[in-house]
C-alpha cells in the first residue's frame, strides 16, 4: 500500500504517519504540503490512495482534486476543518471518494481509507442483488437501473449494498455506519446525509421527494421493494 498524503499541517502529518505505522508497518508513505507537488508525486508514485487536505499555500485542494481527476482514478478522500455541507457535496461531486473532518479518530480515518481502496482489491463478497430494476454486484460495485450503469463512490456503493441485503426494513444510523465504516461516531448521522442526498440525485426521478430511498426521520433508511416505491 503506497500512500501519499497532501497536508501542510506537520502535525497532522505525523499523526497520519503514526496511526498508519501502528497499523499498517508495511504502508509505504509520501507526503508533501503543497499541492503542485502533490500532482507530480501522484505521476512519480503512482500511490495507492490520497489523503488530501483542502487548506494549501499555493493551490486549492479542491484545484488539486479537479486536475487529479483529468489523469488517474485514484482513491481520494478529503480530509479536512472545512465541515459544511456545500464543501462536503462539492468534494463529492467533484471526485473525492469519501470527506473526513477534523479533527479525526485513528479507527476511523484507517476504516475510511480502508472502504475507498476497496475497489483496487475485487473480491467476492456475495451474490448478485436485485430489488426491481436495481442490481448490485458486491464484488465489483457496479449499481445498474434498469439497463442504466450508475456511477458510485466507494461509499456510495456500500451503503447501497447494505441497504438492498435489507430492501424492506429500516437500517439504523448506526447499524448503516457500522456497516459502512467498520464504527459509528458522533458525526456518522450527518455523513450518512450527505452520501444518501448524493446518492437520490442519481437514482431518484425526483431527489425532493424519493421513492427508492427513503428517510424514517430520527432512525435510518430504508430502501423501498419494487411494490412499494
Amino acid at each position: 500500500m503506497k500512500i501519499l498524503i497532501i497536508e501542510d499541517d506537520q502535525a497532522i502529518v505525523e499523526a497520519i504517519s503514526l496511526t498508519l505505522q501502528l497499523n499498517w508497518p508495511d504502508a509505504e508513505l509520501f507526503y508533501t504540503h503543497l499541492g503542485e507537488k502533490g500532482i507530480e508525486l501522484l505521476q512519480s508514485k503512482a500511490p495507492d490512495v490520497i489523503i488530501l487536505d483542502l487548506g494549501l499555500p499555493d493551490i486549492s485542494g479542491f484545484e488539486v482534486l479537479k486536475r487529479i481527476r483529468l489523469i488517474s482514478d485514484v482513491p481520494i478522500l478529503i480530509l479536512t476543518v472545512r465541515s459544511d455541507e456545500v464543501d462536503i457535496v462539492r468534494g463529492l461531486e467533484w471526485g473525492a471518494d469519501d470527506y473526513v473532518i477534523k479533527p479525526f479518530r485513528q479507527m476511523e480515518l484507517l476504516s475510511r481509507i480502508k472502504l475507498v481502496t476497496r475497489r483496487r482489491v475485487p473480491a467476492a463478497e456475495g451474490a448478485l442483488l436485485v430489488c426491481g430494476q436495481l442490481k448490485f454486484d458486491p464484488a465489483t460495485g457496479q449499481l445498474f437501473y434498469g439497463e442504466q450503469e450508475i456511477s458510485l463512490t466507494p461509499t456510495e456503493a456500500s451503503i447501497m449494498h447494505h441497504l438492498m441485503k435489507n430492501a424492506g426494513r429500516v437500517v439504523t444510523h448506526t447499524a448503516l455506519a457500522v456497516a459502512v465504516w467498520g464504527m459509528d461516531y458522533p458525526d456518522a448521522a450527518d455523513s450518512l446525509r450527505v452520501h444518501i442526498r448524493r446518492l437520490r440525485t442519481k437514482l431518484e426521478a425526483d431527489p425532493s421527494d424519493p421513492r427508492i430511498v427513503l428517510t424514517r426521520a430520527g432512525v435510518g433508511y430504508l430502501l423501498a421493494r419494487p411494490e412499494e416505491a
